[in-house]
């Protein structure tokens, strides 16, 4: 029986950790975090697939994106420098909108897309390897080779994944942008297409804009450096001028290689192919184009996997320590001062849909899409708490303030909700993406609700008080 007066929560909540963060990650490391975790397989894949649908007119949704990118960014600077917890949005929310919308938030942003997309990223990269060099390897192999390593090298402690993590995004970086600009001067061994960009720009005319919700996914996860405030040097600085740095550099790099690729591939292949980004570079460099592309899809995939890996646990970390999760995710390692328990969590449901789902590329968009509805659910309830917090709080002092109050909020609720509506690219796919993600969704607020009334004993939407947070 669970004594009415002491709920096993608050028991818990008193068991602290053992040692606190340490601010050890710098404006680059953290740039490297919020480019690395954004520019990802997936999104190599499905820009490619934009380009490929609506040509040169890609360009407007991809804009677009960029401005809503812009608000998640000013909501989430607001918030971190003003609650800086590694809970990150469940530490946010909770003090918004209450216990049940934080849970809720950070599975359905973070854990749940884990599940998601990681997975998506991990099979694309066997995918690439296998097709590459078939027979060479075992199918799932590299998949499964790739996340033990980076599960082992995060359990290492922070130190080491700031020095992999801006490594890996400066390659993958350079990489992307010289697949684009080689194509845009013509540079490339093959031959471009002659009629590349000589008919209608926009084919698709307003209708590119329902193309919005597949832009989005290209500028999503720039946000991954709040959880990592308390071990951040300067964060009143470098949290806010990292995710605006990133999310730029990731637009001139995403329309440079969209564009580069409509000059060598035809738009129908790059709108139907499972993996047009191998189109592409072989398109453009031939034979050689292959070599380039593995290192291209292994730096996007290893970076994002490590980032998330640094991230999400942090997360979960943040969680346990409000109450919101399982004690365990609060045990740190003694030697290295990582959230162990939380790191191998991640690493398993990342692992689980890939061994469901072995290698099989129409998951793949599935495993996207389904991805992007809960990311998306989980940056209106960040724009939710700004405002909340500012009715609530309007006196405190903030370090971040979003310029133009509550426009970019309103903006990006507006237009997170029009992404969702039309995430689907196919009226076959609506069904089960819409499945998938509400399965989940609806497994974990299941979840969230019995956690929060018969473990933590507390209501589901009642605020908790910011000095209280804070004080933890």
């Amino acid at each position: 029986m669970i004594d009415p007066d002491v709920s096993l929560a608050s028991t818990l909540a008193t068991e602290r950790p053992v040692a606190k963060p340490r601010a050890r990650l710098g404006l680059g490391a953290l740039l490297a975090v919020a480019i690395g975790l954004v520019v990802s397989q997936g999104v190599m894949v499905l820009m490619l697939q934009g380009a490929g649908i609506a040509g040169l007119g890609f360009l407007i949704p991809l804009t677009l994106a960029f401005f809503l990118a812009l608000t998640y960014v000013m909501s989430f600077s607001e918030l971190a420098l003003m609650i800086p917890r590694a809970g990150s949005l469940s530490s946010y929310t909770e003090v918004a909108l209450g216990h049940f919308p934080a849970i809720l938030a950070t599975f359905s942003g973070y854990v749940v897309v884990a599940m998601f997309a990681l997975s998506a990223e991990l099979l694309l990269l066997d995918l690439i390897i296998a097709e590459v060099y078939p027979g060479v390897v075992p199918s799932m192999s590299i998949a499964y080779g790739v996340l033990i390593l980076f599960t082992l090298l995060n359990l290492l402690g922070i130190d080491l994944f700031a020095r992999l993590q801006s490594a890996l995004a400066l390659v993958m970086v350079i990489v992307l942008l010289a697949l684009g600009l080689t194509a845009m001067t013509g540079s490339g061994s093959q031959p471009a297409l002659t009629q590349a960009l000589t008919h209608d720009w926009n084919p698709l005319g307003a209708g590119v804009l329902t193309l919005v919700a597949l832009a989005i996914w290209g500028f999503v996860g720039a946000e991954f450096v709040c959880p990592l405030v308390e071990e951040s040097k300067q964060p009143e600085r470098n949290i806010p001028w990292s995710m605006m740095l990133g999310v730029g550099v990731i637009f001139v790099t995403i329309a440079l290689y969209s564009i580069g690729a409509l000059f060598y591939v035809p738009q129908e292949e790059l709108a139907s192919a499972a993996l047009p980004h191998y189109l592409f570079a072989t398109a453009l460099l031939g034979e050689g184009g292959k070599l380039f592309l593995v290192i291209a899809a292994a730096t996007a995939t290893c970076s994002t996997l490590n980032t998330s890996l640094a991230a999400i646990p942090r997360m979960l970390f943040g969680m346990a320590v409000n109450g919101q999760a399982f004690p365990q995710f609060k045990l740190l390692s003694k030697r290295f001062n990582t959230p162990w328990v939380a790191v191998l969590f991640v690493a398993l449901i990342t692992g689980a849909p890939v061994l469901l789902m072995g290698d099989r590329p129409d998951a793949i968009g599935l495993l996207l899409l389904a991805a992007a509805i809960a990311w998306l659910l989980a940056y209106i309830i960040c724009h939710l708490d700004v405002i909340a917090l500012r009715r609530r709080y309007p006196d405190l002092a903030r370090p971040f303030k979003t310029p133009f109050y509550p426009l970019p909020q309103v903006l990006g609720i507006a237009g997170m909700l029009v992404s969702i509506y039309y995430v689907s690219p196919s009226p076959e796919m609506t069904a089960s993406i819409f499945y998938s993600a509400g399965a989940v969704l609806g497994l974990v607020s299941l979840i969230a609700v019995l956690w929060i009334k018969l473990v933590m004993r507390k209501p589901l939407f009642t605020p908790e008080p910011l000095e209280q947070v804070l004080a933890r």
